[in-house]
This record gives structure tokens, sequence and C-alpha cells, in this order.
């Protein structure tokens, strides 16, 4: 069974489609890519998943739970990572998460172990005293990571973790995330619109204009269209969709 699983999900901001008939499963324990252009619908995603936007039409199943019918009982399993930093800039790192679990309903006794656990699974144990504007912004990234973490999810969601972060920055996240996924099994959804944030033997869903192009491997994707490169593959889906649209 997928760890996540998107049936037939459609929805529009009035006369305007985001997505339309999307479909596609989430392996467990795996940095799965959703690949997509400005626009494509992986921020509406992200918003159904989360339920910032109450579902349309069709359904989404965490571990096999329907966010439509049991919405609580899946949103436990999901941690969420948005584009738009929301940290408090002017608290320290552990007062952001000692604040997250207090909205989570979580005791003081009760939360202490668990930032413990997240501050040294994201390397931040020697910044927890230091104020959130005084990091840089791989580390911002990785205090919203163990934020996200801290009531024990089973997937994490990350809509373009790496935007405004520079190349080394961007490229040392990654690496993080996929360390997570390999020693933790923790299931990530990775949205990019950049290519080189993805591996060969990911998983991988192409969305262009609120459609999916393709779900597979990246290699597999490649060998499908017969080019032998991921960007060049991409390109070739989205021209041919946009031709045929």
């Amino acid at each position: 069974m997928n760890a996540l699983q998107v049936d037939q999900v459609s929805f529009s901001f009035g006369d305007k489609v985001a997505l339309d008939q999307v479909s596609f499963g989430i392996e467990t324990g795996r940095l799965n890519a959703l690949l997509g252009p400005n626009g494509a619908g992986k921020s509406t995603l992200i918003a159904l998943f989360s339920r910032l936007y109450r579902l349309q039409q069709g359904d989404i199943r965490v571990g096999g739970v329907s966010l439509r019918r049991q919405p609580r009982q899946a949103l436990r399993q999901l941690g969420v990572v948005f584009q738009q930093s929301t940290l408090d800039l002017d608290l320290s790192v552990h007062q952001n998460l000692a604040y997250h679990a207090a909205l989570h309903g979580l005791s003081a006794r009760a939360a202490a172990p668990l930032i413990e656990q997240e501050l040294m699974r994201q390397s931040l144990l020697a910044h927890q005293h230091q104020r959130v504007r005084e990091l840089n912004g791989g580390h911002r990234r990785r205090v919203e990571i163990a934020r996200a973490l801290l009531h024990q999810p089973s997937i994490l969601l990350l809509d373009e973790a790496s935007a405004g972060l520079d190349p080394a920055s961007r490229l040392a996240l990654n690496q993080h995330i996929r360390t997570l996924c390999a020693e933790q099994r923790i299931t990530v959804v990775w949205t990019t619109h950049l290519m080189d944030e993805i591996a060969l033997n990911d998983p991988v869903v192409v969305l262009h204009g609120g459609r999916v192009l393709a779900a597979s491997s990246a290699e597999g994707i490649i060998a499908k269209t017969g080019h032998t490169n991921l960007n060049d593959a991409f390109r070739y889906m989205t021209q041919t969709a946009g031709a045929s649209a």
C-alpha cells in the first residue's frame, strides 16, 4: 500500500481549473518528487493534503485513511513545511519548537524528549538557544522540518523547501532529507521545479497544467520519452502537453 494515494482529485478556483482528475501514489520511506513548473498545481495539492483547502472532488488517502471522511486521523500522519517560512524570528530554535508543541496540546514534560530528539535528528542541538533570525537559510529550514516532525508523523510534505537557498545549502538540505528517508523510514513528498534535486531512482510525479503527465522513476520517465536526461524529458512532455491542449 502506498503511504499516500491521490484518487481523481479535481480542484478549481472559480472558473480556473487548478487540478484536473489527478491520481498518483506516494511510495513509503522514499523521497517522492512532485515535479512541475510554477502554476502546475503543486502548492494546491499541498494545501489539499494539509486541509488548508477542502476537497471538491475525489479523495486523498493517508496510510489508507480517507482525508475526506476521517480528516483528523489522516492529518495526524502528516507533517508540513510550506514554501513561506512561518517561524518566529525573534524566538530561539527551542522556543519555536516548544510553542508549536504547546499548540498541539503537548505538555512541557511530554514535549521535552520530542524536542530533543528532533534537535538531534536535524543536527540543531548546538543552535537550540540561538534566535532564528541569526541562522542561515539552510538551518532555518531544518528548524521547520524539526517542527513538522514533532508530533511524529510518518509523512513529511515539503513545498519548494529549497526556495531562496544558495546552491550549497540546497544540496545539503536535499541530502539531509534523503538521510532521514534512509535512516528513519520517513516518507517525503518534495515539490520542486529543479531537476538537479531529483535522483535517477526517485519516484517522480510530473504535474503540468493541473494534470499528471507521468508517474514513474526519473529513470523510467527519461527512457519512456527517449531522451538522455530528465531536463530534456520534462521539456518534451510539457511542450507536447501544451501543444495538444
